[in-house]
């Protein structure tokens, strides 16, 4: 997975938000692990995913902001 900008955070819902890139050569069943390690161990839930004809994905995360979460590694 690759971190695209930054987690960035929004400030009236109190979310914190990741967005990824997965290349085309990452297949769903890969992609679908992946993110599931994020939400299990750092709090991450997917708020968006959206396929490109080229295959690739782009994919929001968010969690809610609280001190002492781990962050998102690439």
């Amino acid at each position: 997975m690759a971190l695209a900008s930054g987690v960035g955070h929004d400030a009236l819902m109190d979310y914190e938000y990741a967005p990824l890139r997965l290349p085309p050569q990452v297949d769903q069943v890969t992609a679908a692990g992946q993110l599931a390690v994020a939400a299990e161990y750092a709090g991450w839930e997917l708020a968006r995913v959206r396929l490109y004809r080229d295959g690739t994905r782009q994919v929001l995360l968010r969690r809610r902001s609280l001190p002492g979460l781990p962050a998102l590694t690439p």
